[in-house]
């Protein structure tokens, strides 16, 4: 097609081979190319991490599924039980004391994209989303194995409480306060839970483990 289709050429703002040519090309993407990066650039809006996984993909996904799995490779969930709702469960955030937090997975095996759907202090509206997906490493990386990526989105909520009287007390700080750290301590969680499946994976041990009897509240 020697032409832009109008349907392009009438939107402000693209930047493509057809209207700006290599050379500009070329120079917008070293201005957008740094060495260091501004705070708000690595911590605003989106916090993605990855990480390589010496465990089959599949085996991988079915481990993240299963969302009582969080109590092993989360630096502070614990304590995971049925809500009472189907597919909703509540465990604690030991980041801050007396804190709940309620999960639900959401997952899809064909594209082994697996969502955890959460709220601290109640189950009603889950805005806290964590998006994980399992890639085979053969097909990015050549090698046997498994991608993971994790991506949160912050949400308005993030920055200020929607439910404070459903806090369990009025100067427990908010999961937003943490915002900073999600890059950090995201990344320590990632290398808990590579360290986890790729020792039970290198051993012959089973991934998974059976959740704990529910807790009595």
């Amino acid at each position: 097609m020697s032409e832009e289709p109008s349907t392009l050429a009438d939107i402000p703002g693209l930047l493509r081979i057809e209207n700006a040519g290599k050379e500009e090309l070329t120079a917008h993407c070293m201005e957008l190319t740094h060495a260091v990066y501004p705070h708000h650039q690595v911590y605003g809006r989106y916090c993605t991490i990855h990480e390589y996984v010496d465990c089959p993909p599949e085996q991988v996904y079915d481990y993240l599924r299963q969302g009582h799995h969080l109590e092993e490779w989360t630096c502070s969930l614990r304590d995971f039980a049925p809500s009472g709702t189907p597919g909703l469960w509540v465990g604690h955030d030991r980041l801050e004391n007396d804190t709940r937090i309620y999960c639900e997975v959401v997952a899809n095996p064909a594209a082994m994209t697996v969502d955890y759907h959460c709220a601290w202090d109640q189950g009603e509206k889950l805005w806290m989303i964590y998006l994980m997906r399992v890639v085979p490493a053969r097909l990015v990386l050549g090698e046997q194995g498994s991608v993971i990526t994790w991506t949160n989105c912050r949400h308005p909520h993030y920055d200020a409480n929607p439910y404070p009287e459903k806090a369990p007390r009025p100067d427990r700080p908010w999961v937003g306060d943490y915002w900073d750290l999600f890059y950090a301590g995201h990344t320590l969680e990632m290398n808990n839970l590579k360290a986890i499946l790729e020792h039970r994976h290198r051993n012959g041990l089973p991934l998974g483990v059976a959740p704990a009897r529910p807790v009595t509240r």
